[in-house]
C-alpha cells in the first residue's frame, strides 16, 4: 500500500508539472495577443477616410476576448495544479510515513506549491497582473522539471537528525517563505527592465507599471520576510537541540543569515528616500538569488550539517 502511495504521488506531481507548463503556455499566449494586438490599428486604418476615427477598443475587441479567455484558463490550470501538487506531497508523507520535507525533490515540490499558490492569491486581489503568469510559471517549471529529474528521490524515512517535530516547524517555514520570495524577486526583475526602458515599447506596454511592479515585490516580501525570520530562528532552537548549539556558522547557516540580511536591507531601502525604486529592487532580486544559491548550491555541492538533498 504505502509503495502505491508512492507511485501515486509520483505521478500526480508529473501530472501538476504537465499543467503549469499548460498554464504558461496559455499566459504566453495572452500576453502575446495583447502585444501583438496595437499594430493591428494600421491595417484596420487602411481604407478609411481621414475624418474617420477608429476606436482602438473596436479593432483590438476580436483579439482581446480571446486573449482574456486564454488567460483565464490558465489561472484555472494554476488552480488545478496546485489541487494536483497539494495531492501528491500529502501522498508522499503517507507513503514515506513522516512530514514530507526530508529531501531536496520534496523541498523543491513544497516551495513551488507555495509559489503557485502565492501567486495565485495576488491575482484575486489584482486581476490586472494577470498577463505576468508566463514570468512567474516558467522559473516554476524549471523547478517542477529539475525536481522530477535530476533531484528526485525514492519516499523513505529520513536520518535521525531529520526525526524531529523542528522538521515540521523549521523546513515548512523555510519552504513556503522561500516560495513567496520568488514572486517578489520576479516582480523586482521586471521593475529593473520596465524602468531601465530597455524593453521594446510593444513589449512594454503590455507590461504592468514600474509601480504595481514595486508595490507586488515589497508587498509580498513584507509578508514572507517575518516567517522566514520565524524560520531562521526555529532552525536555530532545532540546532541547539541536536548539536548543542544554537549557531555554527555552518555554510546552510551561513548563507541563511546573509538571505535574512538581505531582505532587511531591501525593506529599508524600500522605506529610504533616494533608494525605493531601482536600488531597492536590485537588493530584492539579489534576494533571490541568495535563496537559490542556498538551495541548490549549498544543498548539492558544499557539505555540511545540512547535507540532506537526498540526492547521490
Amino acid at each position: 500500500m504505502l509503495a502505491q502511495f508512492a507511485v501515486y504521488s509520483d505521478r500526480f506531481f508529473m501530472a501538476a508539472a504537465g499543467v503549469y507548463v499548460l498554464a504558461m503556455v496559455l499566459h504566453g499566449w495572452e500576453f502575446a495577443r495583447e502585444r501583438t494586438a496595437a499594430p493591428a490599428l494600421v491595417g484596420a486604418a487602411e481604407g478609411v477616410g481621414a475624418g474617420d476615427a477608429v476606436a482602438p477598443d473596436t479593432v483590438r475587441g476580436a483579439a482581446r476576448p480571446r486573449s482574456e479567455r486564454m488567460g483565464r484558463m490558465g489561472v484555472s490550470l494554476v488552480i488545478l495544479g496546485a489541487g494536483l501538487q497539494l495531492v501528491s506531497i500529502v501522498l508522499r508523507g503517507f507513503a514515506a510515513g513522516r512530514w514530507p520535507l526530508g529531501n531536496m525533490y520534496e523541498f523543491i515540490s513544497a516551495i513551488t506549491l507555495a509559489a503557485v499558490v502565492t501567486w495565485f492569491v495576488v491575482l484575486r486581489r489584482n486581476p490586472s497582473l494577470r498577463p505576468l503568469g508566463a514570468f512567474v510559471l516558467f522559473p516554476i517549471v524549471i523547478l517542477q522539471f529539475l525536481g522530477g529529474t535530476v533531484l528526485y528521490t525514492q519516499a523513505a524515512p529520513v536520518m535521525p537528525a531529520l526525526q524531529s517535530y523542528w522538521l515540521l516547524v523549521h523546513v515548512t517555514a523555510v519552504s513556503i517563505a522561500s516560495g513567496l520570495f520568488f514572486v517578489p524577486g520576479i516582480a523586482s526583475a521586471l521593475f529593473l527592465l520596465r524602468a531601465s526602458d530597455r524593453l521594446p515599447a510593444a513589449l512594454a506596454a503590455k507590461v504592468p507599471s514600474a509601480d504595481a511592479l514595486d508595490r507586488l515585490a515589497y508587498r509580498v516580501t513584507i509578508i514572507a520576510f517575518p516567517l522566514y525570520t520565524f524560520a531562521v530562528i526555529a532552525g536555530a532552537i532545532w540546532a541547539e537541540a541536536a548539536w548543542g548549539r544554537f549557531w555554527g556558522w555552518d555554510p546552510k547557516e551561513t548563507v541563511a543569515f546573509i538571505a535574512w540580511v538581505i531582505y532587511a536591507a531591501y525593506l529599508h531601502a524600500r522605506a529610504t528616500a533616494g533608494w525605493r525604486n531601482g536600488r531597492a529592487a536590485w537588493i530584492n532580486v539579489l534576494g533571490l538569488a541568495a535563496v537559490v544559491f542556498n538551495l541548490f548550491f549549498i544543498n548539492l555541492v558544499v557539505a555540511g550539517l545540512h547535507s540532506y538533498a537526498g540526492v547521490n
